[in-house]
């Protein structure tokens, strides 16, 4: 039953949304299109009349994991005007805080590049066409900065932003990303000096 005064989700609406779940908690590859559509309550004609393909879907979903990323840094970035270090470690606050959450299984777009090895793959493109942009836009905050070598100081940091995606998988208590926004403010220190 729906809300009242909240539409009803279309069949690809759900669809969507029932792959974006399984496919973060599961991986890409081990859901097949019979599990969503059964999940979704849907049919593999509403797939296919939304989505080419499975690729295409889990492309879709990425490209929504990528604007809730965006969502979340643009919050970091909002609430410290004009101050790019601060900026950084309120995103890797929030990181290291959704990170700790038990449920917590990385960034969905780091997953998918591991889980597609293939170059072309439409999913391993929309990682890389993703994190590209997070690194450029990491540049040009550490140029602001003033750091002595903006794209080293980047790279760090995006360093620090993957391993806290990756590590939080690895370890079910005591996660280390709990130190990641201690690390990142030592490397700032380290280039900014």
């Amino acid at each position: 039953m729906t809300e009242p005064n909240k539409p009803a989700l279309r069949a690809a609406d759900k669809i969507r949304e029932t792959a974006r779940e399984l496919f973060y908690r599961e991986g890409i590859r081990a859901v097949g299109v019979d599990e969503i559509v059964a999940k979704a309550g849907a049919t593999k004609p509403s797939l296919y009349r939304a989505y080419k393909s499975k690729d295409e879907l889990a492309a879709a979903v990425l490209r929504e994991g990528a604007d809730t990323f965006w969502g979340r840094f643009e919050a970091a970035v909002d609430a410290h005007p004009g101050d790019p270090r601060a900026q950084v470690l309120a995103f890797l606050e929030g990181l290291a805080e959704r990170a700790a959450q038990p449920e917590y299984r990385g960034c969905p777009l780091s997953n998918a590049a591991v889980e597609y090895p293939e170059v072309g793959h439409p999913a391993r493109l929309t990682a890389q066409d993703f994190k590209t942009k997070v690194r450029g836009r990491l540049r040009g905050m550490a140029a602001e900065m003033g750091a002595d070598d903006p794209h080293g100081l980047a790279d760090a940091l995006m360093l620090v932003i993957e391993g806290a995606y990756l590590s939080s998988q690895l370890f079910d208590e005591d996660r280390p990303t709990a130190e990641a926004p201690r690390a990142a403010a030592r490397l700032i220190e380290a280039y900014t000096r």
